[in-house]
């Protein structure tokens, strides 16, 4: 049984003696799994247990539990019930964030349940992200207190909405008008696609095409204000060898950064607001987990909805424990088309250089690490430019992820200088699609 959020999981053998040879195994004799170090040991647990079978009608939970892995894109009731409901008759939804994006759906019967699950355990909401893992939930039904983007009881469309009278308007089934998606960063529908006819509902329920909304840019820069949840805290942070800007490095690669604080009651931990709550959940996501400086980050999202100046001191290497970031051009999602650009990755051992002067070098790089006291790279490869191309762009490859993660965060936005050129070059750096040079 897997729990992705924690990254770990459980593993039931046939005998105990089976188990005995993987723990020792594995303590003798490194055990990697997609490049990872794997740890194996007992758990309190004598048995997984799951709630039923899904090949049997007269078993399962018309509740099923999804978690949403790689949510690189806003996930909202509309969203889940365009995905399930054209499958199996959805009731009511409850989406719940805490390390990571979970929701609950309650269906009309086991049956449609049962084909939910057969159906969608695996796929990807957008192509390549948004991955459903589906298993059945606890509990046998849900209570919804209010319809909003978290939670959403259809069998009684009028609980606690904001705009009553209109009618049920939050359904992303063909016939939305894509204008009711801008509020969530939404634009118009994506591509109909077909579904399986296997799991398709007869069609007086619902059309055999359903829309899928396509994803946008940060929502608090197209109308203005942060929604609830967009601040971040991280711990684990190094106090001598990281500050304001250097968390800014880090996590302006998955949504604009508009505050960061040093707490001085918790050393090296830090909160960081974000332009919305989809970054903090691409944040969270991506970073939580990562080792940076020889500590392992814990990111998880804050209780506060904003970052206070407060409480400002000075951190051991000088620097300000406070920084405004609102106004930076080192955002990197300030339009739709700017955040388009960006390629949402997690950390890998490989970078992407862009935006440097045609002067720089190899020799240029190797100075920048060790002058910033981080370890220097194994392979480096440079982009053909254009005849007219003013600036050059390339790959950096370090022996391991951590090692990776600790360049960009300390030469990210580094300013090289041109001699006789009167404005600076701003190095621009992020995690590579690529895994290996």
């Amino acid at each position: 049984m897997m729990m992705p959020f924690k990254r770990q999981a459980l593993v039931e053998f046939e005998n105990v003696d089976s188990a005995k040879e993987c723990v020792t195994f594995a303590a003798d004799e490194p055990v990697y799994i997609a490049g990872q170090q794997a740890f194996f040991n007992y758990s309190t647990s004598k048995r997984i247990t799951r709630p039923g079978n899904t090949d049997d009608p007269s078993g399962g939970n018309k509740v099923l539990l999804l978690s949403i892995q790689n949510p690189l894109y806003p996930i909202t009731v509309d969203v889940l019930y365009t995905v399930c409901n054209p499958v199996g008759k959805v009731q009511r939804i409850v989406i719940f964030k805490r390390n990571g994006i979970q929701a609950m759906l309650m269906f009309e019967s086991i049956l449609c349940a049962q084909k939910a699950k057969a159906a969608l355990n695996g796929a990807d909401i957008y192509a390549g992200c948004c991955t459903l893992k589906i298993e059945y939930a606890r509990p046998t039904r849900l209570n919804v207190i209010r319809n909003d983007n978290d939670s959403w009881d259809y069998t009684k469309p009028y609980l606690g909405r904001r705009d009553r009278g209109k009618g049920r308007q939050r359904q992303a089934i063909l016939g939305e008008h894509p204008s009711s998606f801008r509020h969530d960063g939404y634009g118009s529908h994506g591509p109909l696609l077909p579904l399986p006819s296997r799991y398709r509902m007869g069609s007086r329920d619902t059309p055999e095409l359903v829309a899928y909304p396509l994803p946008q840019a940060s929502s608090s820069y197209m109308h203005g204000g942060n929604p609830s949840g967009s601040v971040v805290m991280v711990s684990g942070l190094h106090q001598l060898k990281m500050n304001c800007s250097r968390v800014f490095n880090l996590f302006c690669l998955y949504g604009n950064i508009e505050k960061v604080k040093f707490m001085k009651t918790i050393p090296g931990t830090a909160l960081v607001e974000m332009g919305d709550e989809y970054a903090v959940e691409r944040a969270v996501t991506h970073l939580n987990n990562v080792k940076l400086f020889g500590k392992r980050l814990n990111v998880c999202v804050s209780k506060q909805h904003s970052v206070v100046p407060s409480q400002i001191f000075e951190l051991e290497d000088g620097t300000s424990s406070y920084k405004d970031f609102a106004m930076s051009k080192n955002n990197r999602f300030t339009s739709a088309g700017q955040a388009s650009k960006n390629i949402i990755q997690p950390p890998s051992c490989v970078l992407h250089y862009y935006n440097v002067p045609l002067c720089v070098t190899e020799e240029t790089f190797t100075k920048l690490c060790n002058d910033h006291e981080v370890l220097t790279f194994i392979k480096y490869k440079v982009f053909d430019a254009k005849p007219s191309a003013k600036t050059l762009s390339g790959l950096l490859e370090w022996e391991c992820k951590t090692d990776a993660v600790e360049a960009l965060t300390a030469l990210n936005h580094y300013q090289i200088r041109v001699p006789n050129g009167s404005n600076p070059y701003t190095l621009k750096l992020c995690f590579s699609t690529s895994s290996h040079l």
